[in-house]
């Protein structure tokens, strides 16, 4: 519920080898597990910064989207764009859960929602969750953990990650209550500096705009 998830387009299917004996590739090519905890350290720990758009799908089916923004250690915003009402922001401290329409704000600390790892200064998931499985299908690389810290309970994260370049494409959230979040990155800008403003929370009441 607090940070979401992220579904990206399945890779084509290679093309098929003249050669019939030669293995499909992406049998020859399948990834060790252990290579791809290491793949994924590298790319998550390039990303100090982050720009992309992102697609939310909650657990009740219901598709959102907006703009992502990530300045690690700590801080985060998902912007999301009308007519969701909802902001979610994180400034290095807590998660501030602002409505628009209802003029709420819930407060989190950081160290309780799901995915608070990727907001460490140095990511190393083998040290940071527990780590259930590797796997490969059509969408690519997945990794599949488990945090006991999080708010209400236990939540299981699904990291996907593209097969040739290891960005991260996607994260699927079970959260202790077995609601689903899948939300989707697309245009990822990894070189521009998101503006510190982005991650002030706000400690006045919020105004209802209507």
């Amino acid at each position: 519920l607090l940070l979401c998830a992220i579904s990206a387009h399945a890779q084509p299917a290679p093309a098929q080898s003249a050669k019939p004996a030669k293995p499909p590739a992406s049998a020859a090519e399948k990834i060790a597990p252990d290579a791809a905890v290491e793949r994924a350290n590298a790319y998550l720990n390039s990303a100090t910064n982050l720009i992309a758009d992102f697609v939310q799908v909650g657990a009740d089916g219901r598709r959102s989207e907006g703009k992502l923004y990530v300045r690690r250690p700590g801080r985060l915003r998902f912007e999301y764009a009308q007519p969701a009402a909802l902001e979610i922001v994180a400034d290095g401290t807590s998660v501030a859960i602002r409505d628009r329409k209802l003029a709420t704000q819930d407060m989190y600390f950081i160290n309780q929602t799901p995915l608070k790892f990727l907001l460490k200064e140095r990511i190393d998931l083998r040290r940071d969750v527990k780590i259930l499985g590797v796997s490969e299908n059509k969408s690519g690389v997945v990794i599949s953990i488990e945090d006991k810290a999080t708010f209400g309970g236990t939540s299981l994260i699904k990291l996907i990650f593209d097969p040739k370049t290891f960005a991260l494409k996607q994260w699927h959230v079970t959260d202790p209550q077995g609601y689903e979040t899948l939300v989707s990155l697309f245009n990822t800008d990894l070189a521009q500096v998101p503006d510190s403003a982005l991650f002030r929370i706000s400690n006045e009441r919020m105004l209802n705009p209507n």
